[in-house]
C-alpha cells in the first residue's frame, strides 16, 4: 500500500476513533482508557482482559462499542457450572434429516463479552484458548473456524476468591491486554448522579440512537493497514529491551514470553493509528506497556514479602530502559 494511501486510511481510522468516543460518552463517564484500549486491541487482532469492581461500565461500552461496529455481539455469564458446550456448542441429531447438525454456542460471534471469567472452572477455561489463539473451536473432533473479526473481551473481579478459579498463565499470555477498571473519580461520580437525576441513563433509548459506524469487513481492512504502520529500528529494539528487562528484573521470577514482544509491535501501532500517525514512536510503546507487560509477570516471594507491586516494578523498569 503506498504511503498516500496509508495516510487517507490512517485519517479515517482517527476520525472514526473520535467519532465512537464522543457517541460512547453520551452515556458513560469516564473510562476513557477502557474506550482506548479496547478499540486498540480491535484494530490489533488482540484479545482484553479487565479487572475490576462491578458496576463500572465494562458490558455498556462491550455492547455500545460492538454495535458501532457493526459486529455481531454474545456475551457469556460465568458460573462454575459453566461447561465448554456451553460456549462452543454441540451437535445434535436431527430425527428429520437423518443427520447431526451443529447448534453454534455463543462463542460464535464477532465480539464475545465473557463476564467473570474467574468463576469459570478450569476444563471450560480450557475451551477459550484454542479459540482466542487459532481463532477455532473444535467440536466433537471437528474444528470450525471462528467469525472474523473475533475479539474477546474478558472480566473478573479481583475481590471475590470464594467460587473462582485464577487463570491460568497459558490462558493470560493469550490477552493481548490486561487492564484495570475502577470506581469513578468525585467529579465523575457527581456527574453520574446528574445525569441519573435527569433521566439521561437510559440504556434502552441510547442505544436507538447508536449508529453502526464500521463493519466487519471494514474493520479487516482496517486491521491490514494498521500492520502496515512503521515501527523504525530503534523503537523495535526498545521493545525487545523492555521485555527483556522483565526477565532479567531481579524482583520477577517469572518474565514476559515472545507474545509480549509481539503485543507491543501491534499496541503500538494501533496506537499509532487513533492517535493519527504512521509510525510508532516510543512514547506509544511506554503508554501501552503496562497493559501488555503486567498480567504476563510473577514476582518473587520476596518482592511480595516487601509489599513491592506489579506496576512499580513496571514503573521502574519503564524509567530505566532507554531508546537507544
Amino acid at each position: 500500500m503506498e504511503d498516500a494511501a496509508i495516510e487517507s486510511k490512517i485519517l479515517e481510522i482517527s476520525r472514526l476513533y473520535a467519532a465512537i468516543n464522543q457517541k460512547v460518552e453520551e452515556f458513560v463517564v469516564g473510562n476513557r482508557h477502557l474506550i482506548d484500549s479496547i478499540l486498540i486491541a480491535l484494530l490489533s487482532e488482540g484479545h482484553i482482559l479487565i479487572e475490576g469492581v462491578p458496576g463500572t461500565a465494562k458490558t455498556t461500552i462491550a455492547k455500545s462499542i460492538a454495535i458501532m461496529t457493526g459486529c455481531e455481539f454474545n456475551r457469556i455469564q460465568g458460573a462454575i457450572d459453566l461447561q465448554p458446550a456451553d460456549m462452543l456448542g454441540v451437535r445434535i441429531y436431527d430425527q428429520q434429516q437423518k443427520e447431526f447438525i451443529l447448534r453454534k454456542g455463543p462463542i460464535f460471534t464477532n465480539i464475545l463479552l465473557a463476564d467473570e471469567i474467574n468463576r469459570v472452572n478450569p476444563k471450560s477455561q480450557s475451551a477459550f484458548i484454542e479459540a482466542m489463539s487459532e481463532r477455532q473451536a473444535t467440536i466433537d473432533g471437528i474444528t470450525m473456524p471462528l467469525p472474523i473479526p473475533f475479539f474477546v473481551i474478558a472480566t473478573q473481579n479481583p475481590f471475590e476468591f470464594e467460587g473462582t478459579f485464577p487463570l491460568i498463565e497459558a490462558q493470560r499470555d493469550r490477552f493481548m491486554l490486561s487492564i484495570k477498571s475502577s470506581y469513578l473519580n468525585f467529579d465523575d461520580e457527581l456527574s453520574i448522579i446528574r445525569r441519573v437525576h435527569s433521566n439521561q441513563l437510559d440504556w434502552d433509548l441510547y442505544s436507538r440512537t447508536i449508529k453502526p459506524l464500521l463493519s466487519p469487513e471494514t474493520i479487516r481492512q482496517y486491521v491490514g493497514v494498521v500492520g502496515n504502520i512503521t515501527v523504525e529500528e530503534p523503537v523495535l529494539a526498545y521493545i525487545r529491551d523492555l521485555v527483556i528487562a522483565t526477565r532479567t528484573h531481579p524482583d520477577i521470577d517469572l518474565g514476559a514470553s515472545s507474545r509480549a514482544s509481539i503485543a507491543l509491535v501491534r499496541g503500538g501501532k494501533g496506537m499509532a493509528a487513533i492517535r493519527n500517525r504512521t509510525y510508532v514512536i516510543p512514547d506509544d510503546i511506554k503508554q501501552i506497556a503496562p497493559a501488555v507487560l503486567g498480567h504476563r509477570i510473577l514476582l518473587g516471594r520476596g518482592a511480595e514479602v516487601e509489599g513491592l507491586t506489579v506496576d512499580q516494578v513496571l514503573n521502574e523498569i519503564l524509567n530505566k530502559v532507554e531508546v537507544l
